[in-house]
């Protein structure tokens, strides 16, 4: 499952037992990424905490689908199978009922430049999302004026980056410990209210 030693849910005490009890999904899992912090549960909680602010917060105005496409798109960027994975699995499960338009946005973000379904504003954020994440130093204030004038408020912008950098966050850690999706379901989110995936 990863590089390195990691506790599983069967054999946690303590702080990281109970931690787990708030991250676990249906049947008891406890997603791999989570569990690769198992010797330092205070960084499976910081871990926890930012992914459900930056993507799972209730006053995130963009929508989750949009949200999640960005960590797909960084994850493909970063040759991150692990979250490349969940997330296409994820956005899938956001877009129940909509096969087409879900293919389409997996295909487009394949491309140097996405194209229809996304909207023009969508354009310009996954344009900025793919230079964060490709050249990170090359960013200049124009960057952001090309998103502005594509119509999205600073505060959206600010959602792209952070999800962005999650990601970025995320992808390192999965791929420089060597964690797998091995036993895992894939697909799963917390609820609105509590760290818990369904």
């Amino acid at each position: 499952m990863a590089f390195i030693k990691v506790i599983d849910p069967a054999s946690a005490t303590g702080r990281l037992a109970k931690i787990y009890a708030r991250v676990s999904g249906p049947g008891g899992q406890v997603d791999n990424v989570l569990q690769v912090h198992s010797l330092r549960p205070h960084s499976l909680e910081g871990h926890m905490a930012l992914y459900k602010a930056v993507l799972h917060h209730p006053h995130n105005k963009l929508p989750l689908w949009f949200l999640e496409t960005i960590g797909v798109q960084v994850s493909m960027l970063n040759k991150c199978t692990y979250c490349v994975s969940h997330h296409r699995a994820g956005l899938k499960r956001i877009l129940s009922g909509e096969t087409e338009r879900f293919e389409a946005i997996v295909a487009e973000l394949a491309q140097d430049e996405p194209g229809p379904p996304f909207s023009p504003a969508e354009r310009a954020a996954l344009a900025y999302v793919r230079k964060l994440s490709n050249t990170p130093g090359e960013i200049s204030e124009e960057d952001i004026k090309k998103m502005q004038a594509a119509g999205l408020k600073d505060g959206e912008i600010l959602e792209i980056n952070q999800v962005a950098a999650y990601f970025a966050y995320a992808n390192r850690t999965v791929a420089g410990l060597g964690v797998s999706t091995d036993g895992e379901k894939l697909g799963l989110s917390p609820d609105n209210n509590e760290w818990q995936h369904a």
